[in-house]
C-alpha cells in the first residue's frame, strides 16, 4: 500500500527527460502551425483567388479561437487534466492540418484555421508552463526556461523545413507531412509523458471556498491587470510579426535566400537569449533582468523600419532586428511565461493566465488582421510597424508599473527572487 501511495504522488524534483520530451512536442506543435502561416500567405492568395487581408483573417480566427479557450484549458490544467488535453490537441492539430491539406474555399479556410487555433490553446506554451508549474513548483522558472530551449528552435526548424517540403511536394502534400508529426509523434508523447499529473489536494468546503475567494481580489488587482495590458500588448506585437513576415521581407527587396534564413535564424537567437537569461538569473537583479528584457522588443521594430532606407545595408540591418527579435523574444517568452507567479500569485497561475484569454484572444486576433488591413502597395507595411512600435513602448511601461506595485505590495526586496505565492 505504501509503494502505491508513493508512485501516485508524483515527486517535485525537476525531471530534465520530461522537460525535453515536452520541449520536443512544443519544437514541432509551434514550427509546423503557428510559423506555417507565414509561408502560406502567398499560395493561398494565389490558388484560393483570396486577398491578403482574407488570407490574414484565417489566422486572426485561429488565435481568437486559442485565446477564448485559454481559460477552460487552465483550468482543466489546474484540476489535473494536462494528458488528455495535450493529447487531444495533437490529435486535433493533426486531423486539421489534413483537412488543410484539401481546402479549396474561403470558408473551408476559416474553419480550419478555427480548428488549429482550438488545437494551439491545448498544446502551446500556455499549457505547457501551467503543468511544469504544477509539477516542479520549487523549480517552475528553470523547468520553463527549458522547456523553451528546444521550442525556441521551431521557426529555425520548420520554416526551412517546411519550405522545402512546399518547393519538393506542393503546399498541399507539405501540410500532410506535418499532420503525420502530430498524428505519429506528438500525440503519443503527450499520452505517455504525461501520466501522473499531480491533483488538487483535498480540501474540505469551507477551505475550498475560502480559497476560490481568494481568486477574486487577485483578478482585481492592480499588478495583475498591469501584467495582463502588458501581456496582451507584447504578445499583440510577437504574434503580428511573424505571421506575415516573410511577406514582409519579399516586399523589402531581399533574396529569396535571405528571405528564409532570416526568419529562420530567429528562432536560433532565442535559444541563445534564453541561454543568456538562463546565466544572468542567478548573476543579477531578477526584477530589473524582467523589465529591460522587453524592452528589445521596441528597438527591434525601430530597426525594422529603418531597413527600407539603408539601401545596400538593408541585410545587414534586417539582420540586427533579427538579433533584437529573436534575443528580446526568446526572453520575453520567460517572463510572459513567469510574470504572473512572480507578481501575482503562485497558487492560481494557471487559472489567472487562463482570465487573460479573452483579452489576449481579441489582441492577438486583431493584430495579424490589421497588418493584413493596412497594408498597401504603396506603403507596405510601414504604418502597421509604427502602430506595433506604439503598443511595444506601452506594454514596457505597463510591466514597470506591475512591478512597483507588487514590490511594495509584498515588502520584497528587488534583488529577491521570489513572488507573492
Amino acid at each position: 500500500m505504501a509503494n502505491e501511495v508513493k508512485q501516485s504522488m508524483p515527486s517535485n524534483r525537476f525531471d530534465a527527460a520530461f522537460v525535453l520530451r515536452l520541449s520536443l512536442a512544443q519544437l514541432i506543435s509551434w514550427g509546423s502551425v503557428f510559423y506555417l502561416f507565414s509561408l502560406l500567405i502567398d499560395p493561398l492568395e494565389r490558388d484560393l483567388g483570396l486577398s491578403r487581408a482574407q488570407v490574414s483573417l484565417a489566422f486572426s480566427l485561429g488565435l481568437l479561437a486559442e485565446g477564448l479557450l485559454a481559460y477552460p484549458v487552465g483550468r482543466w490544467i489546474d484540476r489535473g487534466h494536462e494528458r488528455a488535453v495535450m493529447t487531444a490537441g495533437s490529435v486535433l492539430a493533426g486531423t486539421c492540418l489534413l483537412l488543410h491539406s484539401v481546402v479549396t474555399s474561403q470558408t473551408g479556410l476559416y474553419v480550419v484555421w478555427a480548428g488549429l487555433g482550438t488545437a494551439m490553446a491545448a498544446v502551446l506554451y500556455a499549457p505547457a508552463f501551467a503543468l511544469v508549474t504544477r509539477r516542479f513548483p520549487h523549480d517552475f522558472r528553470r523547468a520553463i526556461i527549458t522547456l523553451t530551449f528546444l521550442g525556441g528552435l521551431a521557426s529555425t526548424v520548420f520554416i526551412p523545413l517546411t519550405a522545402a517540403l512546399m518547393n519538393a511536394l506542393g503546399w498541399r502534400a507539405a501540410l500532410v507531412v506535418l499532420a503525420l508529426l502530430h498524428l505519429l509523434l506528438c500525440a503519443p508523447l503527450h499520452w505517455f509523458t504525461l501520466q501522473g499529473a499531480p491533483q488538487r489536494q483535498r480540501r474540505v468546503a469551507g477551505r475550498e471556498a475560502s480559497r476560490d475567494a481568494g481568486l477574486r481580489p487577485l483578478l482585481r488587482s492592480a499588478p495583475f491587470v498591469l501584467i495582463g495590458v502588458f501581456t496582451v500588448l507584447m504578445m499583440s506585437v510577437t504574434v503580428a510579426i511573424p505571421a506575415h513576415m516573410v511577406s514582409l521581407l519579399r516586399e523589402n527587396g531581399l533574396p529569396e535566400l535571405w528571405v528564409i534564413a532570416l526568419p529562420a535564424a530567429i528562432g536560433a537567437v532565442q535559444v541563445v537569449g534564453r541561454l543568456l537569461l538562463y546565466f544572468f538569473e542567478h548573476h543579477a537583479d531578477l526584477h530589473r533582468v524582467n523589465l529591460l528584457v522587453p524592452l528589445l522588443i521596441p528597438l527591434a521594430v525601430g530597426v525594422l523600419l529603418l531597413a527600407p532606407l539603408t539601401g545596400s545595408w538593408q541585410v545587414a540591418v534586417v539582420g540586427l532586428f533579427v538579433l533584437l527579435y529573436g534575443l528580446g523574444n526568446g526572453m520575453l517568452t520567460i517572463v510572459k511565461g513567469t510574470a504572473i507567479a512572480q507578481y501575482v500569485s503562485r497558487d492560481h497561475v494557471a487559472t489567472l493566465n487562463g482570465a487573460l484569454g479573452v483579452p489576449l484572444a481579441l489582441a492577438r486576433a486583431a493584430a495579424p488582421l490589421m497588418l493584413g488591413v493596412v497594408w498597401s502597395p504603396q506603403a507596405g507595411y510601414s504604418h502597421g510597424l509604427w502602430l506595433l512600435l506604439g503598443l511595444s513602448v506601452l506594454g514596457v511601461g505597463a510591466l514597470m508599473l506591475a512591478q512597483r506595485r507588487s514590490l511594495r505590495q509584498t515588502g520584497l526586496k528587488s534583488s529577491g527572487a521570489g513572488g507573492p505565492g
